[in-house]
C-alpha cells in the first residue's frame, strides 16, 4: 500500500481478554464501515501477544468523524467491558514512507 504524504495513521494497540466473544466478526464489521468513512486511506494489522492495527486517514476530522460513528461507538464500548484487557491510540503525523519489495 503506497500513499501520497502527508496522511493520519491512527495505531491501536491492545491485548486481548480470553475468548472471542463475538470480537472477530465485530472487527470485520468495523473495518469493513471504516472503508465508507469519507478519508479512510486503508488498514494493516498483526496479532500475536499483541495486537496492532493502523488505520490511515487523509486529516484529523476524517479520524473524529469516524470516532463518533455510532455503531464504533457501540464497539468502543462493547471492547472495554467485553473484550480489551487494555489498549492505546496513537495518532501521528505521516510526513514522509518508502519501503522495499523484492521481486519474485
Amino acid at each position: 500500500m503506497h500513499l501520497d504524504t502527508p496522511y493520519y495513521a491512527v495505531i491501536f494497540t491492545s491485548t486481548r481478554t480470553v475468548g472471542d466473544n463475538g470480537y472477530a466478526s465485530m472487527a470485520n464489521l468495523m473495518e469493513e464501515m471504516a472503508k465508507q468513512q469519507p478519508g479512510y486511506l486503508g488498514i494493516e494489522s498483526a496479532r500475536d501477544n499483541i495486537g496492532i492495527t493502523v488505520s490511515y486517514w487523509k486529516n484529523l476530522q476524517a479520524i473524529a468523524d469516524w470516532k463518533q460513528q455510532t455503531e464504533h461507538i457501540l464497539a468502543q464500548k462493547k471492547g472495554i467491558s467485553d473484550w480489551y484487557g487494555s489498549y492505546k491510540v496513537r495518532i501521528c503525523l505521516v510526513e514522509r514512507e518508502y519501503s522495499f519489495s523484492k521481486e519474485n
